[in-house]
């Protein structure tokens, strides 16, 4: 079903199940930084076993985040998210209840395996089942309430492990984890690719999981490795990405569609995310140091620092998303990084001596305010981009290309502007290093902003184009009039396949939400051809 209204009670509910599932894991990642020192403490461990307690997960989660956007098309988002939230939260338990560094890593592991899983289902669920004029808002509504589990999760982090123990930064996951489950089951409609084929495309998920997790291997161990390791084991993903890519072009139900990069709005859409996720990830990377290596700062404090951009985030990003519904994602997607950029190039003023009233907090509202223009309608542009059937596939995509584009920055910055070793705890090396990563961010940002205005596309809204795009949609194409494969259709997964009669699968476009990081819809108007 694609009918649900966001203002009813199922809408309230998809929404719900969306939020505390994604928002489970954001609190996870940010709550298990802040516990890293009592953890090696308490269980004796080594600074590579902090690495991998961390880097573990990274791992997990950027392996099969694209296998578990296609599981969720193929068998069901509903059921695939249940089962990754449940998934996560076993493992959460393991990971609280670990006696040793080896226990927690394995866990730790287990744990991005069910991430992968829920994370691009969450944005797949409300894709699917939301009505189309009301999806900007909803995918709005998520990221903006999603980013108050990352705002919310060193203080929840810092209070427990200070006064309970760094067990509980993971076992709070399993009341939640539960409440979500039962939210899902209960009041989330199922939504399912009608038409995917019963057979599996195991050959192509086994490349995409190895490549994947080889890439993310040499950006996260890129100083254990070294150059000529990092450079031969990314080149191994590379390579394996490459053959990937061979299999999905020769099967005939890839997991990947490659006639969804045929469409010009996923491709640049999917290019602008690679820019801006890079400068989004190192910009937080480096000031988040620079507010406590020159300006001495708390870890607490340095969290409050950036508070604004999630209250700006929380209050404006559904009408960020509902403004480019109106307008299109072109402006939206041009401006928002642009002004990022602005705000970025006021963080570069950041320095030993600066005030936070008048050096740091006009640098982030700005940025916040960025963000709120940017986020919803890039990530309701890339699954608008694709037809609804393959929501939890474009989902992933758009996932692992956010992942890669943050790992690859905060890897690689700090080595062009000259920061290595010891230089992180001298103030003022790592303040000119600061200034110029931010400068350079401030210019990726600003290229994604060109890359939007120049490649991304209102849809037309003519009726005599919908229909257009409906029959074009209905032979098999994309939004831009590629052709995809038929696939053979998948019994009881509609009420209009369970009526006997041939599902639809229109690709609205909806400009709002991403990513986070992203239905199948039914007798729902699809819009035109992009102008």
């Amino acid at each position: 079903m694609s009918d649900v209204a966001l203002a009813s009670r199922t809408g309230r509910f998809v929404i719900a199940a969306a939020v505390l599932g994604s928002g489970m894991a954001l609190l996870d990642g940010t709550v298990v930084n802040v516990a890293l020192v009592r953890i090696g403490d308490e269980l004796s461990a080594s600074l590579a076993d902090l690495q991998w307690i961390t880097n573990g997960y990274l791992l997990a989660l950027a392996s099969l985040i694209l296998l578990g956007g296609s599981l969720g098309d193929r068998y069901g988002r509903r059921r695939i998210f249940v089962v990754g939230v449940a998934w996560f939260t076993v493992a959460s338990a393991a990971c609280g209840l670990a006696q040793s560094p080896g226990q927690l890593v394995v866990a730790r592991v287990l744990q991005g395996v069910g991430g992968a899983l829920l994370t691009p289902g969450s944005l797949a669920m409300i894709q699917g089942s939301f009505r189309h004029a009301d999806r900007g808002r909803a995918i709005g509504a998520w990221s903006g309430l999603g980013g108050v589990a990352s705002a919310v999760g060193p203080f929840v982090g810092g209070w427990l492990v200070q006064y309970a123990s760094w067990r509980w930064a993971f076992l709070v996951n399993v009341p939640l984890g539960a409440a979500t489950v039962w939210v899902a089951l209960r009041h989330v409609p199922e939504t399912r690719d009608p038409m995917a084929d019963h057979r599996f495309d195991v050959a192509g998920a086994v490349l995409a999981t190895l490549s994947l997790g080889t890439v993310t291997l040499a950006l996260i161990q890129h100083e254990s490795l070294g150059l000529s390791g990092s450079l031969l084991v990314g080149g191994l993903g590379v390579s394996l990405g490459v053959a990937f890519v061979v299999v999905e072009h020769r099967s005939s139900h890839p997991m990947v569609p490659p006639a969804l990069f045929r469409s010009r709005q996923f491709s640049a859409a999917n290019a602008m995310t690679l820019l801006v996720y890079a400068a989004l990830g190192a910009v937080f990377f480096f000031l988040t140091l620079q507010l406590q290596t020159v300006l001495g700062y708390g870890p607490l404090q340095a969290g409050l620092a950036t508070l604004p951009i999630t209250v700006l985030m929380l209050l404006l990003a559904a009408r960020g998303g509902e403004l480019a519904s109106r307008i299109g994602p072109r402006l939206p997607m041009t401006v928002g990084p642009v002004v990022c950029g602005v705000g970025t190039l006021l963080l570069a003023g950041v320095g030993a001596g600066s005030s936070y009233w008048t050096g740091v907090l006009p640098g982030v509202t700005v940025f916040g305010l960025g963000l709120t223009l940017l986020v919803a309608p890039l990530t309701a542009t890339v699954l608008a981009a694709a037809p609804d059937r393959y929501a939890g596939v474009a989902s992933g995509v758009n996932n692992a290309v956010a992942r890669a584009g943050s790992l690859l920055a905060v890897a690689a910055l700090p080595a062009v502007v000259g920061l290595t070793g010891a230089a992180y705890a001298v103030p003022q090396a790592f303040s000119e290093g600061y200034r110029m990563a931010m400068l350079l961010c401030a210019g990726l940002l600003a290229l994604g902003g060109l890359v939007s205005w120049l490649l991304i596309r209102n849809p037309a809204r003519e009726p005599a184009a919908v229909a257009g795009r409906e029959a074009a949609l209905e032979a098999g194409g994309t939004p831009d009039g590629a052709v995809l494969p038929q696939l053979s259709p998948e019994r009881d997964v509609t009420s209009a396949a369970r009526a006997g009669t041939r599902p639809t699968a229109p690709a609205g476009w909806s400009c709002a939400g991403s990513e986070g990081c992203p239905g199948t819809g039914v007798a729902e108007p699809a819009p035109a051809r992009d102008a």
